[in-house]
């Protein structure tokens, strides 16, 4: 059962991380990875919600594997993250590869913090 509902949200969060990057990388005519940075932000404070929410007891075991490992294991990206910080070494855009480096951690953690205060100002 458990495998299934990860399944389920993966179903939605890997189309949701390839339409949201794609819909975002659109908007700006740079080289840094816009697209990665949002939905890796994004998923990273969805988490952090549903993380919060489930240690105040608010989610159940299987609602955090749903949208925690499932939806948000699908719509956030390391790899993607990592190869494009690669390719911006690459191609001599070191300011931007470090930028990379530097907001996605900062940003990514946090919105994690966020989340996880925000789910503990709601049920906490």
């Amino acid at each position: 059962m458990n495998w299934l509902l990860v399944i389920a949200g993966a179903m939605v969060g890997a189309p949701a991380r390839y339409l949201t990057d794609r819909a975002v990388q659109a908007r700006h005519d740079t080289v840094f990875p816009w697209g990665t940075f949002a939905v890796n932000v994004s998923g990273s404070a969805i988490l952090g919600l549903v993380v919060g929410a489930a240690a105040e007891g608010a989610l159940s075991a299987h609602v955090q594997l749903l949208l925690g490992t499932g939806f948000c294991g699908a719509l956030t990206t390391y790899s993607t993250f990592s190869y494009e910080t690669l390719r911006l070494v690459e191609n001599r855009g070191r300011f931007y590869a470090a930028a990379n480096i530097a907001g996605s951690l900062t940003a990514g953690l946090g919105a994690a913090f966020t989340g996880s205060a925000l789910a503990q100002a709601i049920w906490g």
